[in-house]
């Protein structure tokens, strides 16, 4: 047996550049996987646009008297509800009118629907009737499939 002893010369310069070079590469190969693999599960869409932004009128008749409920939207949210023409007389036959609306408007505004909306039961028609008139100004707001044209 012949055993010939090979002697293998590394240069520390290309050894310390091809470490380097590797080095950059695994990061480089990190990075793209963080930009590219898609980040935490499943999200659902968020729909850009509901409503037609404006100002949204639906009226209730009390007493002979009418009363505008008035639902203020911007294109995906829903930003205000208030009365307007609200008589004094209406407000003196109807003292719950006004707190009863502005616990709806307060939860509607921060759950964006009428869905779930919860009332005392001492306001129960009252906030029955703010409750349709709501829904009726935002049927008017709400986009149609194929109505918006851009």
């Amino acid at each position: 047996m012949s055993a010939k002893t090979k002697i293998v010369v590394l240069h520390m310069k290309e050894l310390i550049y091809t470490l380097i070079f590797v080095g950059l590469g695994i990061l480089l190969a990190v990075l793209l996987l963080f930009m590219f693999l898609p980040r935490g599960g499943k999200e659902e869409a968020v729909p850009t646009m509901n409503y037609v932004a404006g100002v949204y009128t639906s009226s209730v008749m009390l007493g002979g008297k009418t009363v505008d409920v008035q639902v203020i939207v911007d294109e995906s949210r829903i930003q205000s509800i208030s009365m307007v023409n609200l008589d004094e007389t209406v407000t003196t036959m109807y003292p719950l009118m006004e707190p009863a609306l502005s616990s709806i408007a307060e939860q509607v505004v921060k759950n964006q629907s009428t869905e779930g909306i919860t009332y005392q039961a001492e306001n129960q028609y009252t906030s029955v009737v703010l409750l349709n008139a709501i829904e009726n100004a935002l049927a008017k707001a709400k986009i149609v499939e194929g109505e918006v044209d851009e």
